[in-house]
């Protein structure tokens, strides 16, 4: 066969000219041979990929080819391994919250849910809300195993939107992050006007409820801006004050109950059993539902995981747990044994039963705790949000600005100011309905939850390999799914027009995550539809849009991803590729192969087969003269001034002798 050079193009070259790299004499000649034999010849000496015509019909495909790429050896500096080490010291040091302050920031939730969701379950359960927040809470023991073996095998912050992105698509991960944002927005916003109510059922306050929301709000992002350890402090502080307040109300309630016998308990019941046993299971399993709403903050602990102490996770998932066990069950057996029933679906219930319990004083100290404990529920859902945009903006789905810090506390103030905006923005579309959002609320977080056994599912089906120290049961998972779907079904069928206000939030929030992952694709078909149309080339004002969107596309797609490979299987290669070609918007791609001596054989030869296969990537292949370790890739990083959650890795297996979260890379194949 005769060679022919393409008059318009270099040749691919086989090494890297600049001063940091050294050049690598190519592989044998045999090998060499396999890129010659299938390149196919077309007539002029023309690469492969002009043998389809343009789709465009003023550009050709030069357009598409984005370069040959390159082969080259890379010897990290001091600077590079000194970096490198400072990044991963610094992801230890990250992990700062001990038990009681990581257990604070979603106990505020969960336990703050009892003044929002009590009300609602005597309203629909009746004398049967303790057996219905009972069976809620028991459902948790289906999730935490299921959460405890995720955060096992993946303790990174952001989930589930990080659970899925590693071992799905980029599309399905940002399907759940939609769903995660809307949940902390719901639990912000409930928060924030469930405690002005409270305030305004105790007190004359001088403005009306929305006023007081946006004022919560104002206090709250203050907080947040403060930075993550102080606002864990802060949460500390709530739920210690919280806890004694629960306790003293229990024991006065208790005292109370002895002292006046179970009256009150006979006369409930006699005016609010159901007569039929088809009408208690209802009333049971309607309550059930509705009592979702009070372990909300369940979902908020693992999105902050990897900022918690090693081994603390499991216990933090126990401590949420029993607390809402034990509260909730316990709090609303005593409302049905000394409140009257038609006065336990008001929404100070708690405060009426102190009043009774122990008097005045009493009662100002539940509506304080209320107002506080409330309040603490938009800093978990503020804080937790801004864990899930700052991994977002990682993945370049949203701007680098959104995880900007403020110069003294660290904190991403722009992501904490979009998601305040975006809370506020909810309330003000809803006419300020709290009723309307505690709906979208439960939907939201029933949602959610699903998300958990469904990233099981993907781990075990797509990452078997991946190492964990605990493993739930298949029959958990199954169980989960289903108590899901049946209760998502049960709080949809009390109001489904609750379904309406879910699916255009989450469409909004879907669509504009889509938009920032695909701007590449917008942009070409936006050129498509200018280049289709002659009469726009002529006008003045808009002659040059043509070149302006070529050169932003090109600008957009300049960013650089990494593979690290450990195989030269070009099936293997392929598929990694392939990845990176449907789920970033890159012309940029290196083959990364960590060597410490003899490297892969076939190596070479495939990438160069590799970058003639995507014309419109340019394909280096990059050996780096180190071990596979967090500190050499974190070096490697600094070196190419692209980040960790841009390298993509293949599925560790169990003698993988380090964690996945100290790479901060993305699992990209099995």
């Amino acid at each position: 066969m005769t060679e022919t050079v393409d008059p318009t193009r270099a040749p691919p070259p086989t090494a890297s000219a600049d001063s940091t790299s050294t050049s690598l004499s190519t592989s044998d000649e045999s090998q060499f041979a396999i890129v010659l034999r299938r390149q196919r010849v077309r007539s002029g000496g023309e690469p492969k990929f002009t043998a389809v015509p343009s789709q465009f019909l003023n550009l050709t495909n030069d357009f598409e080819f984005a370069g040959w790429g390159t082969i080259s050896k890379v010897i990290l500096t001091p600077d590079d391994l000194s970096h490198g080490k400072g990044t991963w010291c610094n992801y230890h040091s990250q992990q700062v919250l001990g038990l009681f302050e990581a257990s604070a920031l979603a106990a505020n939730d969960i336990l703050g849910g009892v003044f929002y969701a009590l009300p609602s379950v005597f309203a629909i359960s009746g004398v049967y809300s303790p057996i219905s927040l009972f069976i809620a809470a028991l459902s948790l023991f289906l999730w935490r195993p299921i959460m405890e073996e995720l955060g096992s095998a993946l303790p990174i912050s952001g989930a589930p939107y990080t659970y899925l992105l590693n071992t799905s698509t980029k599309f399905v991960a940002l399907v759940g992050a939609a769903l995660l944002l809307l949940d902390f927005a719901a639990t912000a916003v409930t928060s924030a006007a469930t405690a002005v109510g409270y305030l305004a059922g105790e007190l004359v306050i001088p403005f009306p409820i929305y006023v007081g929301t946006l004022l919560v709000f104002v206090l709250f992002t203050a907080v947040s801006l403060a930075g993550l350890k102080e606002s864990a402090r802060v949460a500390s502080g709530v739920l210690s004050f919280h806890l004694l307040t629960m306790i003293i109300l229990v024991i006065c309630s208790v005292v109370t109950w002895a002292s006046l016998g179970p009256s009150q308990l006979k006369a409930n019941w006699a005016v609010g059993h159901a007569e039929t046993h088809l009408g208690v299971l209802s009333r049971i399993f309607n309550g059930a539902c509705v009592s979702m709403l009070g372990l909300t903050g369940f979902e908020c602990a693992p999105a902050y995981a990897a900022k918690m102490r090693r081994g603390s996770y499991p216990s933090v998932l126990r401590n949420l747990h029993w607390s809402a066990l034990v509260f909730n069950t316990t709090i609303s057996l005593l409302v049905l044994a000394l409140v009257p029933l038609d006065a336990e679906s008001q929404g100070n219930v708690l405060s009426m039963l102190a009043d009774k319990v122990a008097g005045r004083w009493l009662r100002i100290w539940v509506a304080i705790d209320a107002v506080v404990v409330l309040c603490a529920g938009v800093l978990t859902g503020v804080l937790s949000a801004c864990e899930l945009l700052c991994e977002l903006s990682h993945d370049r789905v949203l701007p680098r600005t959104f995880r900007a810090p403020l110069p003294l506390t660290g904190a991403p103030y722009i992501s904490v100011l979009c998601f305040i905006g975006f809370s506020i923005a909810i309330y003000a579309s809803t006419g300020a309905n709290l009723t309307i959002i505690s709906e979208i609320f439960s939907v939201a977080w029933l949602a959610v939850m699903m998300l958990f056994p469904v990233s099981l599912v993907l781990l075990r089906f797509s990452r078997p390999r991946l190492p964990r120290v605990s493993r739930c049961s298949f029959t958990a998972i199954i169980g989960a799914t289903l108590v899901s779907a049946v209760v998502l079904s049960g709080s949809v069928g009390i109001n489904p027009v609750i379904v309406g206000w879910f699916a255009l939030y989450f469409s909004v929030l879907v669509i504009s995550f889509s938009v920032a992952n695909n701007k590449v694709a917008i942009l070409r078909w936006v050129y498509w539809t200018y280049d289709q149309v002659p009469l726009l080339h002529e006008w003045k004002l808009i002659r040059g849009w043509g070149t302006g969107l070529i050169s932003l596309m090109r600008r957009l797609k300049r960013q650089e991803v990494c593979i690290l490979v450990n195989t030269d299987e070009i099936n293997y290669l392929f598929n990694m590729i392939l990845y990176v070609r449907q789920n970033e918007e890159t012309s940029h791609l290196k083959i990364v192969y960590f060597c410490v001596g003899m490297i892969l054989p076939e190596l070479e030869a495939n990438a160069k087969i590799l970058d003639e296969a995507f014309p419109e990537i340019t394909i280096d292949l990059v050996l780096v003269e180190e071990q596979f370790t967090p500190q050499n890739v974190a070096a490697l990083a600094h070196r190419f001034k692209t980040p960790t959650s841009l390298m993509f890795m293949s599925c560790p297996g169990p003698s993988f002798p380090y964690s996945v979260a100290e790479f901060g890379t993305r699992i990209v194949s099995i």
